[in-house]
């Protein structure tokens, strides 16, 4: 199983069809002080499974700031089940997790970190920084 997507947006829906809508894609925030508080975002993962990876799966998303420190994690379990292969046989799985009212503690990289099944695959830059020089802070 692999992940083909992955990123950061304001918003973004899955429709009933299977069709993933996205709005507002970042991998930055200004923010007017610290520690911000961030209302919204929604983390975008597409995976893509072969029709032999049918079952039951784990997933560990993390996120770390940037000294390393654990900000807030999740895991949970997801079941991929036949449907419909695209081209070279893969199941493509759209996901939206929506997270409300992170804290940054600090400026600098913070990422999200996505393992399944117990192995790393991914992760997905944020960057906060701090306005000034005539940039606008981005509400957060």
């Amino acid at each position: 199983m692999e992940i083909d997507l992955a990123l950061l947006a304001d918003a973004a829906t899955v429709d009933v069809s299977g069709k993933l809508n996205i709005l507002g894609i970042f991998d930055r925030i200004a923010v007017g002080e610290l520690p911000a508080h961030h209302p919204h975002l929604s983390l975008i993962l597409r995976l893509s499974a072969s029709l032999g990876e049918a079952g039951s799966h784990k997933i560990e998303i993390v996120l770390k700031g940037p000294d390393g420190t654990r900000i807030m994690g999740m895991n949970g379990e997801f079941s991929v089940g036949p449907g419909p292969a695209v081209a070279g046989g893969q199941i493509r799985i759209p996901q939206v997790l929506n997270i409300e009212r992170l804290t940054f503690p600090q400026a600098g990289r913070y990422h999200f970190d996505v393992s399944l099944d117990g192995e790393h695959h991914v992760s997905i830059p944020l960057f906060v920084q701090e306005a000034g020089g005539g940039i606008p802070p981005v509400q957060a």
